[in-house]
């Protein structure tokens, strides 16, 4: 018997009305009914919320009669229905097919044949029955009691609909039409007593399999359909195609972003606020440790840019002769209706400036200049004087955020205070960026994203917004990966980064410098040019690293010492008063009397005499090498051997103390690329470099462009590319002799 045709009054089932009634009210009863018997009918499925999960497979009683309808209720109350074959059914995307396709079930029932699906119960007959209508017949399914029953009615309903959607929604004609199927499925969702993760996920992905089957729809037609389905991607992970569409028209379609941000806004507002927010993000970056989609976070930020911006608009509109960054570069101000001036302050004014704002009275004040390292801005206030500004000459870069902070009124005069609703949005948005900041694998890209801090000037003068964004920076100064700690830094030189916002003297200060050390901690322990670093210190944050040195913070004390070993410090007084400074705490002074022992041995090794040329046996280690330079004087040495030896990166800080140094050889060692920054830094007249066989990458190789005495390299056996080989060449004009065989350059 073939359950799974469709032919002979299947019809579309789309034109089936699943509450037509079993049996028409005309059908007589039959005859030899016992008294008290009554015609078959359909039971009442009542709503009484109960809840039931989606029933892939399941073990029931099963009964296959083929007749015509009209007998059917005399089948019912014959002795054949006593013949019930025991099944486990499973219930296919397509059909409804038994582990065991013998008897009734010999051939599985396609959903496509079922024309409907009822309870049914009648006298003196078993109970927990459930009625299936396919052509030419009936198939009947006895649970073991009413909630199983339940269960099955409302899992076949299900799996019916969905192959129904998924054949409707394959071959689109008129996109109104899908329109409001969609509707009706996500509906069909929202409605259903099951509950199960796929409930909610198979409408997403038969949306998700339309949209990447049909890539010219307008942008109106995909805005339609993500709004349609807006309700079941609340607490639903987006697959792939719909994750790539919300990503794929940001940029094209701001209307799209703006609906996601109102979308955002609006779950705040439910009663779990913040917590659905949480699981929308947790959604949209699914349930693995790595996010399948690479252009989801790009349109979260860009959200999140786009509202933060928005609460400060009022700020950002009605700035009171307040130079934004444009004009600044540029040197003046672009002619525009302003409102009248307001006095100008600096975050820390001179007793001069305090003396010049007792003379407001006058009808003419003198000139104000605020002088930075970047610009130069004179302020002249009259009664129609409009405030000009002069860059300082030759220099074309754009100025510090700190420099334009200090020097705009609206920043640096006016309390930013932002309205209920305004806070709100600000709130919100900024509790996403600390949520992104939570995710490993987006934290490089997030870094990335903000390191050039693309928020209004208005904003990192707002006391709340910095205090609570600071979560954020705190998360990339943890970090130990270099792509997202060095992200802290600026963008470029002569403009500031998150590590000056966030030191002691910026404007997103309030912790004394506990991020700031965070922030020197890690970018000094992976920092590849790490004598620059501490030059630049030592230039702009001098004070606030000894005070918290003074403090007993370790980090500082030993970014104290580093600047005295590597000679950073030239002023004796200055010198004096770091001393002073090591020496008022118990970890300074025990760090600097190490540091002391050490630069006896480095006078030591720099006293003229000893050997030129030196060779360690092989399998030598580092602690070999710093035992055997510790021994003697070694001022003189010119040539040293560590070829075969054990030795690692790790004895580059003993090689880099080594003054006379020319000739190095490192074959078939474990010096590594971290060893190489090291030595480029310091021991800038090498002039024979032997690396052959040894773990060097182009991270390390590259570095090796800052020694220009280089004359003979050997590279031989690493892991060297095309590029930088053609890159050290360039690079390096004294270079005659190259050996780069076994490498991808050769």
């Amino acid at each position: 018997m073939d359950l799974t045709s469709s032919s002979g009054g299947g019809g579309d089932p789309r034109q089936i009305e699943e509450t037509k009634p079993l049996l028409g009210g005309d059908v007589p009863a039959p005859e030899g009914t016992k008294m008290g018997a009554v015609p078959c009918r359909r039971a009442l499925l009542l709503c009484n919320g109960m809840r039931y999960k989606l029933l892939q497979e399941g073990d029931i009683q099963v009964c296959v009669i083929r007749h015509p309808r009209t007998f059917l209720s005399k089948i019912l109350t014959s002795k054949f229905l006593r013949r019930w074959e025991p099944h486990h059914l499973t219930l296919a995307d397509n059909s409804l097919a038994s582990a065991t396709p013998t008897g009734y079930m010999e051939n599985s029932v396609s959903y496509s044949a079922i024309e409907d699906v009822q309870l049914l119960s009648w006298e003196n007959a078993p109970k927990y029955c459930l009625q299936l209508t396919i052509p030419g017949g009936t198939v009947l399914l006895q649970a073991a009691n009413s909630y199983l029953r339940d269960q099955w009615f409302h899992s076949l309903q299900w799996k019916k609909k969905i192959y129904k959607y998924k054949k409707v929604l394959s071959n689109p004609s008129r996109w109104e039409v899908v329109l409001k199927e969609i509707r009706t499925l996500v509906d069909m969702a929202l409605t259903s007593p099951l509950q199960d993760d796929s409930i909610n996920q198979a409408p997403l992905e038969i949306v998700s399999k339309l949209l990447s089957e049909n890539t010219n729809l307008t942008t109106q037609e995909h805005e339609n359909i993500i709004v349609a389905i807006a309700p079941l991607l609340e607490n639903n992970h987006p697959p792939p195609d719909l994750c790539e569409f919300f990503c794929k028209d940001f940029g094209k379609c701001p209307r799209l972003r703006l609906f996601t941000q109102e979308y955002i806004l609006a779950l705040n507002e439910l009663n779990a606020g913040m917590e659905v927010v949480k699981k929308f993000i947790q959604s949209m970056h699914g349930p693995t440790g790595h996010c399948p989609h690479p252009r989801v976070l790009p349109n979260l930020v860009a959200v999140c840019l786009a509202a933060i911006y928005s609460c400060y608009e009022e700020f950002i509109n009605s700035r009171d002769n307040s130079p934004s960054l444009k004009e600044i570069r540029n040197g003046c101000q672009q002619p525009c209706d302003r409102k009248p001036t307001l006095p100008l302050r600096l975050l820390h004014p001179s007793p001069d400036l305090v003396s010049q704002e007792a003379t407001l009275s006058e009808a003419r004040l003198k000139s104000v200049v605020v002088a930075s390292s970047e610009i130069h801005v004179e302020v002249e206030h009259t009664s129609t004087a409009k405030p000009a500004l002069t860059a300082s000459a030759g220099n074309d870069s754009e100025p510090n955020l700190i420099d334009c902070l200090m020097v705009s009124p609206a920043c640096s005069t006016m309390s930013i205070e932002l309205g209920p609703q305004a806070d709100r949005t600000l709130g919100c948005y900024v509790e996403i960026l600390k949520l992104l900041s939570d995710y490993d694998d987006w934290r490089p890209s997030l870094a990335s994203l903000l390191q050039p801090i693309p928020f209004p000037k208005e904003a990192l003068a707002h006391e709340k917004f910095t205090k609570e964004l600071k979560y954020v920076i705190q998360r990339f100064a943890e970090d130990p990966r270099q792509e997202v700690h060095s992200c802290l830094l600026s963008v470029r030189a002569g403009k500031d980064g998150w590590f000056q916002l966030y030191s002691p003297g910026g404007v997103a200060c309030d912790d004394d410098g506990e991020l700031f050390a965070s922030m020197v901690h890690i970018l000094m322990g992976s920092c590849y040019k790490t004598k620059k670093f501490l030059l630049s210190l030592a230039e702009n944050k001098l004070g606030p690293c000894m005070l918290l040195a003074l403090r007993g913070n370790q980090t500082m004390v030993e970014i104290l010492c580093l600047m005295l070993e590597y000679n950073i410090i030239d002023n004796n007084d200055t010198q004096l008063q770091i001393i002073s400074t090591l020496e008022s705490t118990g970890v300074g002074k025990r760090m600097y009397e190490q540091l002391c022992d050490r630069q006896r041995e480095l006078k030591e090794l720099q006293r003229k005499g000893g050997p030129t040329r030196l060779t360690l046996p092989s399998k030598s280690t580092d602690a070999d090498l710093a035992r055997l330079l510790s021994s003697g004087s070694f001022g003189n040495l010119e040539n040293l051997s560590l070829a075969f030896t054990n030795v690692t990166s790790a004895c580059a800080e003993h090689l880099i103390k080594l003054p006379s140094l020319k000739q190095l050889n490192l074959w078939s060692t474990q010096f590594g690329d971290a060893g190489l920054r090291l030595l480029s830094e310091h021991l800038t007249m090498l002039q024979v470099l032997n690396l052959c066989e040894t773990p060097v990458t182009d991270a390390g190789l590259l570095a090796l462009s800052s020694m220009k005495s280089l004359c003979s390299l050997n590279m031989n056996s690493t892991k060297l590319s095309a590029d930088t080989y053609e890159d050290l060449k360039a690079k390096l004009p004294n270079l005659k002799e190259v050996d780069v065989r076994y490498t991808e350059a050769w």
